[in-house]
This record gives structure tokens, sequence and C-alpha cells, in this order.
């Protein structure tokens, strides 16, 4: 049990709340004919090992950077707990088991399996060639609605489009708050980043661009998607107080509630969002037409 501990620390699991209930809602907003559990099951599966394999990318990249960074020398792959053939055999068996719920899902799917590989795998090299990282960690969010239509209808929707620049702008501008809790350490090592780049300021100005796209993607969505009720605007209007009150948690001059930012608020936008999806569904069915 303290080794399934480890690997969880290791892999963040808990980080999961982010992406599931986002990618739950694309399904519920992409799909087009009666949903078939096996299928759904699948682009799970798909979702927690494609995610689990971009964590112990990411863990295995940054080793170096981890050791010697004070808020994470602790980590279980930084500090030794966790040895580097143990996050390779999580690598093997998460790049299998994503390869084989590809398989699972469609032909298509499969094809373009390696392209959702090459960016999880490009993502922990980004900070050491441009300073916008975020944005790649963006388009592999961005890539989940994409891939949701793909596994269910095998195209590609304006609504999965918008879903996706809705989600990639989330991460990336949740992402440039995060990082700056590693600012001072990032500029020492010559790491690069948003706030790098453009200091403290215009690092939090930026992350508020990118949640306002955030904003007016899920407007289109609700525009674009036939079945919206006063129920999904309800709900967007919730998550767009959410982002606010986060950028009110951050500030240049003081940074201290970042986790609380990123975890708690962040948290609570993905679960809105697919409870506001949900409920929409069921009242578009049983209230508008029952």
């Amino acid at each position: 049990m303290s080794k399934v501990k480890l690997y969880s620390e290791l892999l963040k699991f808990e980080h999961t709340v982010f992406a599931l209930p986002f990618g739950l809602a694309s399904i519920f907003l992409l799909y087009q004919e009666v949903l078939s559990w096996k299928k759904v099951i699948a682009i799970l599966i798909a979702m927690i090992s494609a995610r689990t394999l971009g964590m112990a990318l990411n863990r295995l990249v940054d080793k170096p950077f981890d050791e010697k960074n004070p808020r994470t020398k602790i980590w279980p792959h930084a500090s030794g707990l966790v040895k580097d053939w143990e996050i390779k055999l999580l690598i093997f068996i998460s790049g299998l088991v994503f390869i084989g719920s590809c398989y699972a899902i469609n032909l298509l799917a499969l094809a373009l399996s390696p392209v959702v590989i090459f960016f999880l795998w490009f993502y922990p090299y980004a900070k050491r060639i441009t300073y916008f990282p975020h944005l790649v960690l963006g388009v592999v969010y961005f890539l989940i609605p994409i891939a949701v239509d793909i596994a269910l209808n095998e195209r590609v929707s304006l609504i999965a489009f918008l879903l996706g620049l809705a989600m990639g702008s989330w991460v990336s501008g949740f992402d440039v708050l995060y990082s700056l809790q590693d600012y001072e350490f990032d500029k020492n090592v010559g790491l690069k980043s948003i706030p790098v780049r453009f200091g403290i300021a215009k690092a939090l100005k930026i992350a508020r661009l990118l949640h306002g796209i955030t904003f007016f993607s899920l407007v289109l969505v609700g525009l674009v998607y036939p079945k919206t009720t006063w129920i999904y605007y309800l709900g967007l209007f919730l998550i767009t107080l959410f982002l606010v009150y986060e950028h009110r948690l951050i500030t240049e001059k003081d940074l201290s509630k970042i986790n609380k930012a990123f975890f708690t608020v962040n948290g609570f936008i993905s679960f809105v969002f697919l409870l506001v999806v949900l409920l929409n569904e069921l009242y578009y069915t049983f209230g508008l037409k029952g």
C-alpha cells in the first residue's frame, strides 16, 4: 500500500479532477447516437492512461531539475523513493493501455494516437526551448474533445473544436499561474516560461486573457450546441465567478494562495461544468420535451 501511495503521489492522481470531468462533459455534448457504454469505458480508459503516460514522462524528463528545486526535491522520483526503472515501466504500461484503448474505439483513433503521445512526450521538453510551454500543455487538453468526437463520431465538429479551445486556454491559463511558484528557480537554472519571459505582472494578465478565451469559447459552445437551455448559461455564469475568484486570489505581491487557486477553484470549475452539462441534458430531454 505504501508503494501504491508513492505512485499516486508521483502521478498526482488528484489532478485527474481537472481533465476527467471535462472529458465526460465532452461525451455528453458530442454524442450523436445512443451511447455505447463499451465505447465510453474505452474512452475513459484512454483518458486515464494518457494522463498517466504524460505525468510519468514529465517526472522522468524533469527529474534532473526536480532534484534541485526546493519545492519538488521531496517528491518521490526526485528523492529516490521511486526509481527510474519504475517510472519507465509505468510509461510502457500506460502507453500500451492507451494504444490498446484507442484500438478498441476505432481505427481512426488508433491512427491518431501517436499525435497525442508526441505532445505528451514533448511537453516536459518545451520549457527548455520555448517561453510558452503552457500552450503546449494547452494543446494536450485541446485534443481531448477532438479525440472524443473522433471516438464517438469519426469526425471533428465545430463544437469539439470550441470545447478544445475552452479546455486548452483554461489549462494554459492556470498552468501560467502554477508556474509562478518556480519563477526564481526557473530563472536561475535557465528554464523558460511566460513568467520568466514577461515577469509576474504581465504573466498574470496573460493568464486572465487565456481565461477570457475560455469564457468566450464556452459561450460559443452554448450558441452552437442545439440543446442549450438556460441551465447551461447559468452554469457558465457560475464558472465565470470561479475564474474571477481564482484571479483575485493571486496578486503580484502575494503568491501564497496559488495552490488554493490551482487545486480547489479549478476542481470546482471542472465539476461544475460536468454537472451543468448533465442537468442541461436532463432538462432538455425531460423538461422541455417531456
